[in-house]
């Protein structure tokens, strides 16, 4: 077995996040073969995808050679340092304004939230990027339209971001094979991903990034604020009192490590059924009110449980960008109210 050979065989070891092959994303230094022993070395920024890479290699090679010695050219790597969350790095400068819409638990409508966020900005004529930070339940793509779409990459050997309703969009869900292959991923390899999104994504200049955060308060969410500059931030809540027990963590963790609150944002506040016109308050009332008067943050706006939003939001139809005025309104309040937090507006 010669190089060429090992090279051929290296193709189905895949980067950890991106699942593209080593070899063309060029990180093979050197091949060497003598006395039947096999040394690579790669070029590689991030020492944990190294460890999975290196355990491919060993796999794919381990019968063909008396023994296969896997080292990384460190010299070579990105400055894997990480900052603080009181003197964060800047791994996005391409991006004029970064905000973090969180929650502190699953399923208030946090990823909505952020879809029409990003819509309704790029609507009012700015550069808008989205980054689906969930990376167990990316929900973005279908939110917008283009879950069917898999990652490309330019020239440069950047990855090319979708885009439709006027933004750019990039998440974990679109490097899965198939829609519902889960992501069994420690978080130090998650964090990695995601900081390879922020980095090698071919962005261009933002006057937003939108980050659509996890749910809860764990590594994604501190190493977001210690390598990003976050300019404001959505914290997404229900009125229900299990949901603002959770968000009241979220609240005071982003106070803690020091991220700007730009306000509450109240989802599911109420149900108006379509045949009688009448109000229901199926997970409570004020919920959202509370908060921001326990913490002395604004609410941004409230969001009525409907069947329109969920609808649209299923077809990759953002309510914002329909013909629907009244559903259009809620995220449009909410834009300008964040905007006027920030002091654009």
């Amino acid at each position: 077995m010669n190089t060429e050979d090992v090279t051929k065989i290296l193709t189905a070891v895949t980067y950890p996040g991106i699942e593209r092959d080593i070899v063309s994303l060029k990180l093979i230094e050197d091949i060497k073969i003598e006395n039947n022993k096999l040394a690579i070395k790669l070029s590689i920024s991030n020492e944990v995808a190294y460890e999975q890479i290196e355990k491919q290699i060993h796999e794919l090679l381990k019968s063909s050679f008396d023994s296969t010695e896997v080292t990384f050219i460190s010299k070579k790597t990105k400055s894997t340092s990480y900052g603080s969350s009181a003197k964060p790095n800047n791994r996005a400068p391409y991006a004029k304004n970064i905000i973090a819409v969180t929650s502190g638990k699953g399923g208030v409508g946090k990823s909505t939230v952020s879809v029409n966020l990003s819509v309704s900005l790029a609507q009012k004529g700015y550069r808008v990027g989205l980054l689906d930070a969930d990376v167990y339940g990316p929900n973005t793509p279908r939110m917008l339209g283009v879950e069917s779409e898999k990652m490309q990459w330019n020239s440069e050997n950047k990855i090319i971001p979708s885009e439709n309703y006027g933004i750019k969009i990039m998440s974990v869900g679109l490097t899965t094979p198939q829609s519902d292959t889960p992501l069994v991923w420690r978080s130090s390899v998650a964090v990695s991903a995601l900081i390879q999104f922020l980095e090698d994504v071919a962005w261009g200049e933002l006057d937003f990034l939108v980050i659509d955060m996890p749910p809860g308060t764990g590594d994604i969410q501190l190493t977001m604020a210690q390598e990003l500059p976050i300019t404001s931030s959505v914290i997404v809540t229900t009125p229900q009192m299990i949901s603002t027990d959770d968000v009241s963590r979220a609240v005071m963790m982003f106070k803690d490590i020091g991220v700007p609150i730009g306000g509450i944002v109240e989802n599911m506040s109420y149900f108006i059924a379509p045949d009688t016109g009448v109000k229901y308050d199926i997970f409570g009332t004020g919920g959202g009110e509370m908060i921001a008067a326990k913490y002395d943050i604004p609410l941004l706006g409230s969001i009525p449980l409907t069947m329109a939003i969920r609808e649209t939001s299923d077809a990759g139809k953002p309510a914002v960008a329909t013909d629907d005025m009244v559903q259009k309104g809620y995220y449009q309040t909410i834009t300008n109210n964040l905007l006027s937090q920030m002091g654009i507006l």
